[in-house]
């Protein structure tokens, strides 16, 4: 039994960093793709009427109990025999961008849900504009409201994009894979890519992290240019008398 050969790495160091480049492009336009979607899936529930509540509630229902894998394989050979011929690499980021919107849209939707009734109301009558009232009382208890769920579904989103591999697009788990047919050093293989899977989501939670902090400098700053917003934005919980 020989050891761990830490040389077959660094001979397909490039292979494996170009499927981990392949991955960051599949990721960062899903991301934005899937989010975007899910802005307009979670509006859309807030529509007077039982029939788009409904329609879209079974939307968000079924994609969030299908695995991915499922969706991916029905849209991969679903749009040819619609007669749409797409790319590989186009078609699984439609899938997963589909996929994850739903997941996104309740994210955005329990974050306008959570927010107190008539705030943007209370704001206005306090001499608010409506940009005032948006950008100093709503936008920042969103935002801080949005960031920690929709890191954690986009550490998800990373690590999904390796079913990718099952319809040949050139990300981390396929090359992962390219790598162990030539070498037949499996061991080696999986822990390079697991590794930069590590990196890739200790990177992004690490941007989400500065972001939180970020997001809450903007809402004391947001404070200390409109004052009136402190009636609305508290930093501290309040303390309870024993």
């Amino acid at each position: 039994m020989t050891g761990f050969d830490f040389s077959l790495i660094a001979d397909h160091s490039a292979l494996l960093l170009t499927g981990a480049a392949m991955t960051v492009y599949v990721v960062i336009v899903s991301f934005v793709l899937a989010f975007g979607f899910g802005i307009v899936v979670a509006l859309l529930s807030f529509l007077p009427g039982a029939v788009p509540r409904a329609f879209l509630s079974a939307y968000s229902i079924v994609l969030r109990s299908i695995p991915f894998i499922i969706v991916l394989f029905i849209v991969y050979y679903g749009l040819p025999f619609a007669g749409f011929h797409l790319s590989a690499l186009l078609v699984g980021i439609l899938a997963l961008s589909f996929y994850k919107s739903a997941y996104y849209g309740e994210i955005i939707r329990a974050a306008i849900v959570a927010l107190p009734r008539g705030q943007f109301e209370s704001a206005r009558a306090v001499g608010m504009s409506p940009r005032q009232a948006f950008v100093h009382v709503i936008a920042p208890q969103l935002v801080r409201g949005l960031l920690p769920p929709s890191t954690n579904m986009t550490l998800t989103l990373i690590k999904e994009s390796s079913v990718l591999s099952t319809v040949t697009i050139g990300e981390l788990t396929y090359q992962g894979m390219v790598m162990q047919g030539a070498t037949y050093a499996p061991l080696e293989c999986f822990a390079a890519v697991s590794g930069l899977y590590w990196a890739l989501c200790a990177g992004t939670a690490w941007i989400a992290g500065r972001l939180e902090r970020r997001a809450g400098l903007a809402q004391k700053a947001a404070i200390d240019r409109n004052p009136l917003a402190a009636s609305f934005l508290s930093f501290e919980r309040p303390k309870v008398r024993r």
